[in-house]
């Protein structure tokens, strides 16, 4: 697992910088909390193993951003850039080393160390894994990087119910694909209330 890198795209939690959707349902201030909550039990996790962890951050202003410890100093911290979403996540896979690369968000409170060695244990077997969010996204995509890796981001319709679908479909003919444990990603407040009833 020492080869393997966990990229964790993330936001500081800041009103009306993260959690824009789930302000709307929540409120401005509870949504500030929420992602510090799911937030801190990230990196927690993608901190707490033998893989490489690189934050891409935005906006770049918060490239020197501990947030309390949350992002330590010592983190290894990359501006996700300007662009799209495909275009942010194409800068990360082609900045990650080759071998096993794991795409991560914070918005995925139940995100544990366990889940991150299993999808690195998969992409043994495998040539990608997903972690599926019951609205048709994902709370982790893991790909077996190589020199010739061809982006699976492109043309997805993100923040809807096809982005597995799509980033799956941009996958080579043939290619094998593991399945984690599917997790609620807290993107409206109907999630997190969701979420707190599962507790």
């Amino acid at each position: 697992m020492k080869n393997a890198t966990v990229l964790i795209y993330a936001k500081p939690p800041r009103m009306g910088l993260a959690k824009t959707r789930l302000a709307s349902g929540v409120g401005l201030t509870e949504a500030r909390r929420i992602a510090h909550f799911t937030l801190a039990r990230t990196m927690r996790a993608a901190l707490s193993g033998p893989w490489r962890p690189v934050l891409y951050a935005a906006p770049d202003g918060a490239l020197s951003d501990t947030i309390g410890g949350i992002w330590p100093a010592h983190l290894v911290r990359l501006s996700q850039g300007s662009g799209s979403l495909t275009e942010r996540l194409n800068r990360g896979l082609a900045d990650a080393y080759n071998g096993p690369v794991l795409f991560i968000g914070a918005d995925a409170p139940d995100l544990t160390p366990a889940l991150l060695h299993q999808a690195i244990r998969a992409l043994k077997r495998h040539d990608a894994v997903f972690g599926p969010a019951r609205d048709g996204g994902f709370w982790l995509f893991g790909i077996n990087k190589r020199a010739r890796t061809k982006s699976p981001f492109e043309k997805v319709r993100w923040s809807g119910p096809y982005a597995m679908e799509d980033v799956w479909s941009n996958l080579p003919a043939g290619a094998s694909v593991a399945l984690l444990p599917m997790l609620i990603d807290i993107d409206e407040g109907q999630d997190w209330r969701d979420w707190n009833a599962a507790r």
